[in-house]
């Protein structure tokens, strides 16, 4: 009976804005092993090489099997669980910046449909993570280099994607939004700024972002900012109410209650953990 094991790297900083890769690894499970409920603060991808598991999402649960993929999103609750009698073996990635949502839009992947069954790239894709996992460290030399192949690995997906993505309007309209918030998110940019700079509406910018992130633009903003925030927190001294200005909140009590409301905790609270 094989043994089961885990092997990991949490990256202790995220210097990369536009992508970095938080977490790797690869893991034999025992049987039932879980994770959550619980939830995310970065995208994660897991590729099931062996063995059968559960994913619950959204109030769904898939059965996946070897072959299979799921992609939890960030600030999502999910679940996942190795099957009693055949656990699952997997291996995964962590990743987040603003390169992600871009990308992931270029893929089958939506919030509606977080699993990819049969994964017809299977072999290349456990080959990409191992690759990943192999550039492991600290250093920014290393950093760069796993930032490298996370971009190998997700180009695969874009290979792989059936669906004629880039000639999809409402696509191009999220994508250029996102564009634009990456780039004045530290300003007190509004829906209204984000929608003229798109050239659309600001009720069509809505339905565009709830189609295809299932969040509306003013919650990928705050969700942007706080991310942002969160680096700035854990990898600097500066003052929270700094903080708060440099991600884009004027006030830094609007700031500590978006905060507490995504994170569920404080912005002090936050900076206190290991």
């Amino acid at each position: 009976m094989t043994e089961n094991f885990k092997n990991s790297y949490k990256a202790t900083s995220k210097t990369i804005v536009a992508l970095s890769v938080y977490n790797v690894g690869y893991q034999k499970c025992g049987p039932l092993y879980q994770w959550g409920p619980g939830i995310r603060d970065h995208y994660l991808i897991h590729y099931v090489v062996s063995g059968r598991g559960c994913y619950e999402c959204a109030q769904k649960t898939y059965a996946l099997k070897a072959g299979d993929v799921f992609l939890a999103y960030p600030d999502t609750p999910i679940t996942y669980y190795a099957d009693r009698e055949e656990p699952w073996e997997y291996c995964w990635v962590g990743f987040n910046g603003s390169d992600a949502v871009t990308i992931l839009g270029a893929t089958d992947f939506t919030p509606k449909s977080p699993v990819l069954y049969s994964c017809p790239f299977g072999d290349e894709l456990k080959e990409a993570l191992s690759r990943i996992y192999e550039c492991r460290g600290s250093s920014f030399y290393s950093t760069v280099e796993m930032t490298g192949q996370l971009y190998k690995t997700l180009a695969l997906f874009i290979r792989e994607n059936t669906t004629a993505h880039d000639t999809d309007v409402q696509k191009s309209y999220v994508r250029k939004a996102i564009e634009y918030i990456n780039g004045h998110y530290a300003y007190p940019i509004s829906v209204e700024d984000i929608a003229a700079y798109t050239g659309i509406s600001r009720s069509q910018l809505y339905r565009s972002f709830l189609q295809h992130l299932n969040q509306s633009p003013k919650e990928y903003l705050s969700g942007f900012r706080i991310r942002q925030a969160r680096q700035l927190l854990k990898n600097t001294d500066l003052p929270i109410n700094t903080i708060a200005r440099s991600a884009g909140f004027e006030n830094s009590l609007y700031f500590s209650k978006v905060f507490h409301k995504i994170c569920g905790e404080s912005p002090s609270s936050y900076r206190s953990h290991d």
